[in-house]
């Protein structure tokens, strides 16, 4: 009975949304009670959807708005690319360099001893990447999503080394 656009926005912002409505919930509770204790506890609710949503905030932002070919999945620390003319795996361990490239429009992955890994920027799925880049040790999180806003990008940007390469790459330390 829903539209199918209205459908698809409101599984795109469902995060977002989820955050909001616990943290209202956790307000609306802390207006309730005139516990102090329950108080804290609705204030903590309250916290928790705000996080919630932030982050579910910061996931969209990532994600963007474009399809790309491709299908994405993280799984168990390893990224799977399946492309209708190239794909390949990646174990988030093995993961040497993350690569902007392509005016912002796909990722290269760069691999310890293997080749990389190149992934559009709108594959589906490829929102997932964000949980495995934020795990990645000394991942500058709001450096990627301002890469991946930029109106004007440009053609390849490295974000991201390991740290065992980081002397390779001196402006990244």
């Amino acid at each position: 009975m829903i539209r199918p656009e209205l459908r698809a926005a409101l599984t795109r912002w469902r995060e977002v949304l989820v955050g909001a409505a616990v943290a209202a919930a956790g307000l609306g509770w802390m207006q309730a009670t005139d516990s102090g204790f329950f108080q804290a506890l609705a204030g903590g609710v309250a916290l928790v959807g705000a996080a919630l949503s932030w982050i579910g905030y910061r996931r969209l932002r990532f994600a963007g708005g474009a399809e790309g070919p491709g299908i994405v999945q993280v799984v168990e620390g390893q990224i799977s690319y399946f492309g209708p003319f190239q794909g390949g795996f990646i174990a988030l361990r093995d993961l040497d360099e993350v690569h902007l490239i392509d005016h912002g429009r796909a990722w290269m992955l760069v691999p310890r001893d293997d080749l990389p890994v190149t992934i559009p920027v709108g594959a589906t799925g490829a929102a997932a990447l964000f949980d495995a880049f934020a795990s990645l040790p000394g991942m500058d999180m709001q450096a990627l999503i301002r890469a991946r806003d930029a109106t004007d990008p440009p053609s390849a940007q490295l974000l991201w080394t390991h740290p065992r390469r980081a002397r390779d790459h001196p402006a990244l330390t």
